[in-house]
């Protein structure tokens, strides 16, 4: 009996710029975990925050409102530990302390804000424990950063937070309907900017990605729906070569926002932002010289599973 009282439910609820996720996971009391619950909407808190970097009014509404239909779930579990994370658009917000407070005292989840290299050390922790990979660069796009991880041997030797992600590049750079050049030239001479600034990026070169965020997620399920797999959404080891991700991304050019809803594998709500969300790998795949990605299910929130449980008194 007192086994199944130490036994945890632990809720991780994860808000990201784009998107707010909850994982409820059993954990059983020899440190392995189930998890029992999924569930995510489409919040896009960081949407119109432009360069006043400001949350605005609807957006955190329509935030506030999914924390509270979460809350709605969880709390017919037993023994729930609640664990909230928040990262890009609301570490960037100029009016984060009156969100967060108005998440705490309508919901009761206290949101830890991630730091950028929190949020990678967390990326690393979730790819080393469940891919197979020794040497490789992990990219998690997000909707208003990009999270950076050079892994030798399966050390994290260097990692970096970038402010941009397929939400802020669509905004800032016109990218969410038909893609003007002029447009496109200007995101890649930015993000080129970013990336070439990273002091360490050479010394990935020719290393596999191994993929992780939304806009990653959408670019292997078009890929497992043309290829007619089952099951799109099994997604973890799934490989596609650099010039197959170059292929899909020159179709997604090539098409209107109306015509890119009708693809398949691309969400609807996420066709405006899904060419500013595939550029940065488009462009990294280039500058590192890499011939293959590798897609990962296991990041943030299961990088912090990994950590509560390494803290159990086994």
């Amino acid at each position: 009996m007192n086994e199944d009282k130490s036994m945890k439910n632990l809720v991780i609820v994860d808000l990201g710029s784009n998107s707010v996720r909850m994982a409820i996971n059993t954990i059983q009391n020899d440190g392995s975990f189930k998890e029992v619950k999924r569930i995510k909407e489409d919040s896009r808190i960081s949407e119109g925050m432009g360069r006043e970097r400001l949350l605005r009014p609807v957006a955190m509404q329509r935030t506030l409102d999914a924390l509270k239909r979460f809350k709605k779930i969880y709390q017919t579990y037993p023994n729930i530990e609640v664990r909230g994370i928040t990262t890009a658009a609301v570490r960037m917000a100029r009016n984060q302390h009156e969100f967060l407070d108005r998440v705490r005292k309508e919901t009761g989840i206290r949101l830890e804000v991630l730091s950028g290299d929190d949020e990678a050390h967390y990326d690393y922790l979730g790819v080393m424990n469940s891919l197979e990979v020794k040497d490789c660069l992990i990219l998690d796009t997000g909707g208003a950063s990009c999270e950076l991880i050079n892994v030798h041997d399966g050390r994290a030797d260097n990692l970096i937070s970038i402010p941009f992600g397929a939400v802020s590049l669509s905004e800032q750079f016109h990218l969410n309907n038909v893609v003007r050049s002029d447009n496109l030239f200007a995101a890649e001479m930015f993000i080129n900017k970013q990336l070439r600034d990273i002091w360490w990026i050479m010394d990935a070169f020719n290393k596999p990605v191994v993929l992780l965020g939304g806009a990653n997620r959408t670019l292997a399920r078009m890929n497992r729906q043309r290829q007619k797999l089952a099951r799109i959404n099994h997604i973890h080891g799934y490989r596609l070569k650099t010039e197959v991700v170059n292929r899909t991304f020159k179709t997604l050019l090539s098409r209107s926002l109306e015509t890119r809803k009708k693809m398949p594998g691309l969400e609807t709500n996420r066709a405006d932002i899904i060419v500013g969300g595939i550029l940065p790998l488009v462009m990294l795949l280039q500058m590192i010289d890499a011939d293959r990605v590798v897609f990962s299910e296991s990041g943030v929130r299961e990088g912090i599973i990994s950590e509560y449980t390494s803290k159990m008194d086994l």
